[in-house]
């Protein structure tokens, strides 16, 4: 049976409306991650063919926000949804597990902290005007308080690291695993898209 025109209309508009909405949602999310990298400019990554988590441990979590932090706990939710990120994005790059003598190695370090932010009125004009006085005393104007984290990601051959990639970003206190999970792995995917081929 066929449906009136009017209402198929209306459904592809609703349906456009929806992806549009999380296309912007998923947008919005990735400009909050801040990535850089670097790497050693005289290395040659293409004779790079396998990798292997370093031992004894494959990463580290550094937590410093209040007394209550608890390292290993965040450690033990963060580390098998990076350690499977890391091992997706390594095998789309063409480089594979080894159990013994690896080419590279790869290292995380997760830090998380609180950071401020604040702008005190006045602040971005000159200190005196042409008349010799400040146009008015500095206060606070603005005020941030955030968590921060940062992912940190080294690859390294011979016990030397050829590259690192920092992924940063804000923390929403009480944001849900699947979302904190999405943003960890999107990361990891925007960092290694940066290795060098």
């Amino acid at each position: 049976m066929m449906q009136p025109a009017h209402t198929t209309r209306s459904s592809n508009a609703a349906a456009i409306g929806v992806a549009l909405a999380l296309a912007l949602t998923c947008h919005l999310v990735l400009e909050a991650v801040d990535v850089k990298v670097e790497h050693d400019k005289t290395f040659n990554f293409k004779t790079v063919r396998t990798w292997a988590w370093n031992t004894p441990a494959p990463g580290d979590v550094r937590m410093a926000r209040t007394q209550q932090d608890d390292p290993e706990a965040m450690k033990a939710r963060l580390e098998p949804v990076l350690m499977d990120a890391v091992t997706a994005e390594m095998t789309r790059l063409g480089l594979q597990p080894a159990t013994s003598a690896p080419d590279v190695t790869v290292r995380y370090f997760v830090l998380l902290t609180t950071g401020t932010s604040a702008q005190t009125l006045g602040q971005f004009l000159p200190a005196t005007t042409s008349w010799g006085l400040p146009p008015f005393a500095p206060a606070t104007q603005s005020l941030q308080v955030m968590n921060t984290g940062s992912l940190v990601l080294d690859l390294s051959a011979n016990g030397v690291v050829i590259w690192r990639g920092v992924a940063q970003a804000q923390i929403k206190p009480g944001l849900e695993d699947k979302k904190r999970e999405a943003i960890v792995r999107e990361a990891i995917r925007d960092l290694l898209r940066r290795y060098p081929r």
